[in-house]
């Protein structure tokens, strides 16, 4: 019977499959070790291009920043404007109001019928005191007024019936109180809301 030994080969077949597995293992942590290079490569170059986009974008905010703050110093000076421009126009309006005022007085008094003796105009609130020939003639006078866009309504305080004897007449005298463009109801105050005890 012939022996032979195989121990020789096992071995060497041992040793090559060591070196086998040895080479496997350094080539694939050589191969993982460029793969991770590569990509913490690619993350830093994605990072750094990130950072410069945040600098440029932090740039052009720093620029637009300066831009908003002259828009609103521009808004702010456009509503003074305009609030300056709203009292121009409420004086002009009051300026040329009084004037109107008087003019449709003057168109609603019936000529020869009817007489103003006093006019006075306080807060928008119109008083006339005259003379007439009759109460039509105030109840005229009255409807004339309303019919003003300057005068919002009209209201008889008093009305008198006198005699005149050095003419032979009898006349009415009269109280008027109107209300004009300028009127502004008073606002009242709201009571504040206190804790109660």
């Amino acid at each position: 019977m012939i022996k032979i030994n195989l121990l020789p080969f096992r071995e060497a077949r041992k040793k090559e499959n060591i070196r086998r597995q040895i080479t496997i293992y350094c080539l694939t942590t050589a191969l993982l070790f460029t793969v991770m290079i590569y990509y913490f490569l690619q993350l830093n170059s994605t990072i750094g291009s990130l950072r410069e986009d945040e600098k440029n974008v932090n740039a052009e905010l720093a620029r637009y920043q300066k831009t908003v703050s002259k828009i609103n110093q521009l808004e702010k000076k456009i509503k003074e404007i305009n609030a300056k421009l709203n009292v121009i126009k409420e004086l002009e309006k009051n300026k040329t109001g009084p004037v109107h005022l008087l003019e449709e007085i003057t168109y609603a008094v019936p000529r020869d019928k009817l007489w103003l003796s006093s006019l006075k105009e306080s807060g928008g609130k119109l008083t006339l005191t005259g003379t007439a020939m009759d109460n039509e003639t105030v109840a005229l006078f009255m409807t004339n007024l309303e019919r003003s866009e300057y005068i919002n309504s009209v209201e008889l305080q008093s009305t008198r019936m006198r005699s005149l004897p050095q003419y032979k007449l009898r006349v009415s005298d009269f109280v008027l109180e109107c209300r004009t463009y300028a009127f502004k109801e008073a606002v009242k105050p709201q009571p504040k809301k206190g804790r109660r005890k």
